[in-house]
């Protein structure tokens, strides 16, 4: 049985501590997740937090698309 991949993400502020668990199917969600955090007045998430973490994400898909040639030189 094939296991699903599962991304941390860790914001760590003061004393509170702000964790994402996603997967490469939930980037979408968690990307709105992140803006619904900063929406959210009783939380010390930022947008500025949201933007940055966001950006992390999308750099990290990027790189995960990817992939290196392998020894005999074709791209898989």
């Amino acid at each position: 049985m094939m296991q699903k991949e599962v991304n941390v993400l860790a914001l760590v502020k003061g004393g509170e501590r702000f964790v994402f668990l996603y997967d490469s199917n939930s980037i979408d969600k968690l990307l709105e997740q992140l803006g619904q955090h900063a929406a959210d007045p009783d939380l010390s998430f930022t947008w500025y937090d949201a933007a940055v973490l966001s950006q992390r994400v999308r750099k990290l898909r990027e790189e995960a698309q990817i992939v290196p040639d392998d020894v005999t030189g074709y791209s898989r």
